[in-house]
């Protein structure tokens, strides 16, 4: 009798989970204004802080750090797979009017703060709205008004899959925003963290695609590339030996920098040889006050020891 009492309060528990949540509310009736100011910050951060032009676009890896393909921008491309350590299979679906011109404002709001589709099904979160939630609000309404200019692309991709427990779990992570206002800049610490979290996820180990949060910034990340062997992400913590604790500011600005100079040509990159999924040419973007902040962030860091081999070429 007591198995059938359990049998039955699990069942009526994953009935629950999957019927009733996530409940983060309806979206807001919200009508975000287009306006310059927010068309030039939404663009900066989309391109150039937040990426959201890095998932959301193809990519060539035919040439280092895989730049976003000409034309793309905006219509999806990433997948998130199982052989790269994600509990289903994920893809960074089509943002321009193309795929979700018929979304509200606030439904597209919902979507990249709380992790719940115009449909309300819930978003892994590699599509990061743990972070976003917590965002500057007029942040997001700025990328909201630029990703909404930007052309049309038809483009769709397969229905999301996630495995066993996940396809329960994730209905549970989804949640209501926190928003607070950016860091004041002056405060280079603050505002650095502020940037930051667009580097942990790739820069820290994950476990079923939840990075393992003690480790954070400490890298070795396992991505597969498309085009044979496998890369791992760097220590970016300030450890003299593993990490970033010898760097200047200058050279790490400069690291980031020399991807936007005139000069700088993307090479062609070979079968199972390296590359990397750091996306420099759009990180370069960045301006050096922001860069600035970052690393003064990053330094201010608990050093980790981690060594990191860059990468291991698949077996012939």
């Amino acid at each position: 009798m007591l198995l059938l009492v359990i049998i039955v309060a699990i069942a009526g528990l994953l009935i629950y989970v999957k019927a009733a949540l996530p409940d983060v509310g309806p979206p807001p009736d919200i009508t975000i204004e287009i306006t310059p100011e927010r068309l030039e910050r939404g663009e900066y951060l989309a391109h150039h802080v937040w990426l959201c032009m890095d998932c959301h676009s193809d990519r060539d890896w035919r040439k280092f750090s895989a730049p976003p393909i000409a034309g793309t921008e905006g219509s999806g491309g990433d997948e998130f797979t199982r052989e790269m350590g994600f509990p289903g299979h994920y893809y960074a679906t089509n943002i321009t009017p193309g795929g979700i011109g018929d979304w509200t404002d606030g439904e597209i709001y919902r979507a990249i703060t709380s992790g719940v589709s115009k449909d309300g099904r819930a978003l892994f979160p590699i599509m990061p709205y743990p972070y976003l939630a917590k965002a500057d609000k007029e942040d997001v309404y700025s990328v909201i008004a630029y990703i909404k200019t930007l052309p049309a692309v038809e483009k769709s991709y397969p229905e999301p899959e996630s495995d066993f427990p996940m396809n329960f779990i994730i209905n549970m992570i989804p949640g209501k925003t926190d928003h607070h206002p950016a860091p004041d800049p002056v405060d280079k610490i603050a505002y650095g963290e502020y940037l930051a979290w667009s580097c942990i996820e790739c820069h820290t180990v994950a476990e079923k695609g939840t990075i393992v949060i003690e480790e954070a910034f400490a890298g070795g990340r396992e991505f597969p590339l498309l085009t044979g062997g496998t890369v791992y992400s760097p220590n970016i913590t300030p450890d003299n030996e593993t990490g970033i604790g010898k760097w200047s500011e200058e050279q790490f600005i400069r690291r980031f920098k020399q991807y936007i100079d005139s000069n700088y040509v993307s090479q062609h990159v070979a079968d199972n040889t390296f590359n990397t999924y750091m996306p420099w040419e759009m990180f370069a973007g960045m301006t050096v006050s922001d860069l600035s902040a970052l690393y003064t962030y990053l330094m201010d860091l608990e050093p980790k020891t981690n060594k990191v081999v860059r990468f291991v070429p698949d077996n012939d």
